[in-house]
């Protein structure tokens, strides 16, 4: 397993560094889950807006190692709350979030008033990208 190098890195930057679905597992009690969000890529992280009194944040809370996977690529990673999505300190990741997600942020699906949506950071530990015949196992630590 090699360290993020520049060519997987500009890969995952033009794949993932936009409004992407990509799949989330976590597990509770030996048993995985697994469902689909909308992330955003960005130096070693997915990040996603989502609510922190939801069954994944539970889950991550009590055991922070998912798995994820998307176009050509799966991974670990270890999950985490930046706690609320309007908090001064998530200002950064939140214009870049409200960016990439500008075609639906705003739909009314998302409570931007209620404390608990928050920012889910996964920052990625390892993983496997596949890109035009060449596999690259990747150690993100």
């Amino acid at each position: 397993m090699e360290k993020l190098g520049r060519e997987a890195e500009k890969i995952l930057a033009e794949r993932f560094g936009r409004d992407t679905v990509i799949a989330l597992a976590t597990v509770e009690d030996g048993v995985p889950f697994v469902r689909n969000v909308n992330a955003y890529y960005e130096d070693k992280s997915f990040y996603i807006i989502t609510y922190g009194l939801s069954n994944k944040m539970k889950h991550i809370e009590k055991n922070p190692i998912v798995a994820l996977a998307g176009d050509w690529f799966t991974a670990h990673g270890e999950g985490a709350s930046l706690g609320y999505f309007l908090k001064k300190e998530n200002a950064v990741i939140a214009a870049k979030l409200r960016e990439a997600f500008s075609s639906w942020i705003d739909n009314g699906h998302t409570d931007f008033r209620d404390e608990n949506t928050c920012i889910l950071r996964v920052r990625l530990t390892d993983g496997v990208l596949l890109s035009h015949g060449t596999r690259y196992e990747i150690d993100f630590t």
